[in-house]
């Protein structure tokens, strides 16, 4: 009996489709990033992911992250942030607290104290409230590393900054002398 082959994991997959790359199902977001509900659910199930609404509800409210959101009636669904893709997320300009963090790999600090903060493929730079969720943002990549943004400086010369809805604080470029790498933890 051939073994089945397995699927990814579909929160992934949807940051994957709602995020980068949409047409990977041939899926349409608009201009804000929203996709078709009913539209989402039957590209995934065409594609094997036999998913139900419930199942795609649980999903966005127990992801660990809350990378993704429903409209009011649950019409339409998009990803909150982090998108490589050019969508207008709406967001309001936000006062930022006096810092904010960032956690990358131990070996990008080095490139980040030259150049700072840059969004590479990304639309946005992505800063957290604490230095705990920082630290998990890194230990992604491998030995983490956490820098210290002086967020409120850098709100005071007129750098804009947003508050996506799951709390992750968004900017375009964070200079390297408004960084201060925390020793290693």
């Amino acid at each position: 009996m051939p073994q089945e082959k397995e699927k990814p994991n579909i929160s992934k997959f949807l940051s994957l489709v709602l995020r980068h790359k949409p047409e990977t199902i041939g899926l349409t977001l608009d201009k804000n990033g929203w996709a078709d509900t009913s539209d989402l659910l039957e590209k995934l199930n065409t594609r094997g992911f036999e998913i139900s609404f419930a199942r795609l509800e649980q999903i966005v409210a127990t992801n660990d992250k809350k990378r993704f959101a429903f409209n009011i009636d649950q019409s339409r669904i998009r990803a909150n942030q982090g998108h490589s893709i050019h969508v207008e997320l709406g967001l309001p300009k936000s006062e930022p607290p006096p810092n904010l963090y960032h956690g990358t790999s131990e070996k990008s600090g080095k490139s980040i104290l030259l150049q700072g903060l840059v969004k590479s493929k990304r639309q946005f730079v992505h800063l957290s409230n604490d230095v705990e969720t920082a630290l998990s943002v890194g230990r992604r990549h491998g030995r983490a590393v956490v820098f210290t943004v002086a967020a409120g400086l850098m709100s005071n010369e007129g750098f804009t900054f947003y508050l996506s809805a799951n709390h992750v604080w968004l900017t375009d470029h964070v200079p390297p002398r408004h960084l201060t790498l925390l020793k290693k933890i």
